[in-house]
């Protein structure tokens, strides 16, 4: 049984950061992507903490792409399955991937 998208939201030494649960596709994209554009109009830094997704397929790498045009966007701790499709994607050299949620928010 696929395990429903949802989010946690905190700030963590001025910068916002996002915790993305479960699976993401274009179906359930949208709570993230709107929590992605409220943060970034508030937080000059803005980290995904991306190590409890279970799957992401190619709407959240657009999101999170097209976030990364707006704000310094982070992506901590990618998932096995996320952190792939970023090499392979080559998102990789493009976004800011980071080892651990207090990496991101302190560099």
């Amino acid at each position: 049984m696929p395990r429903a998208a949802a989010i946690i939201q905190y700030e963590w030494d001025a910068a916002w950061v996002i915790v993305a649960y479960g699976e993401y596709d274009i179906g359930c994209v949208a709570s993230l992507a709107e929590a992605l554009e409220i943060a970034s109009k508030k937080y000059s830094k803005v980290v995904v903490d991306a190590s409890r997704l279970t799957f992401a397929d190619s709407a959240f790498l657009n999101l999170l792409l097209r976030a990364n045009s707006t704000t310094a966007l982070r992506v901590a701790e990618p998932a096995p399955q996320l952190r792939r499709m970023l090499r392979l994607t080559g998102a990789d050299s493009v976004l800011d991937v980071r080892e651990s949620v207090e990496e991101a928010a302190a560099s």
